[in-house]
């Protein structure tokens, strides 16, 4: 989809903090998770509400073992998630960095699992899109991005 919203219909830019508000708000959720030994920072998803999950990759430039928190839904045995980097413009690093490397792993609340990241397309993105939708305005906020907002599926594996 070449629009810059998540669906094609028109949708007027959300609301979105600035920028620092944001940043800051990333580095106290890992704080938040780092310090309680990750007993506080990560959620279950369930059928009303998305999760949140530390994803593990290695940096695309420096080699590095990076973390990032991100929301997800289950779909199956899948994991879905947004490249959505708060809503700015720019790619989030975590999506770049499982773009050349997608054999990731990620911790949920309830233990740890190896996945492979991929990018839906067609029609799955619009299906995954939906469920998305169903917890919040998120063609409002996709409208801020100049670029399409890849949906990120992480698929087991064995």
């Amino acid at each position: 989809m070449s629009d810059t919203r998540i669906s094609g219909k028109p949708a007027k830019p959300g609301r979105v903090p600035p920028k620092i508000v944001i940043l800051g708000a990333w580095k106290a959720h890992r704080a938040i998770l780092r310090l309680t030994g990750g007993r506080r920072g990560l959620w279950v998803a369930t059928p009303t509400t998305w999760g949140t999950l530390r994803l593990t990759t290695v940096g695309r430039k420096s080699g590095k073992r990076r973390e990032a928190i991100v929301g997800y839904f289950e779909d199956g045995e899948n994991l879905v998630t947004l490249a959505m980097n708060g809503w700015m413009a720019p790619e989030p690093a975590w999506w770049l960095n499982l773009q050349a490397q997608p054999d990731v792993v990620v911790e949920l609340k309830d233990g740890v699992r190896d996945v492979h990241a991929r990018e839906a397309v067609g029609d799955e993105r619009e299906r995954l899109m939906d469920v998305w939708r169903t917890y919040g305005d998120y063609d409002a906020f996709a409208a801020k991005r100049p670029n399409p907002t890849a949906v990120v599926v992480l698929e087991p594996r064995s």
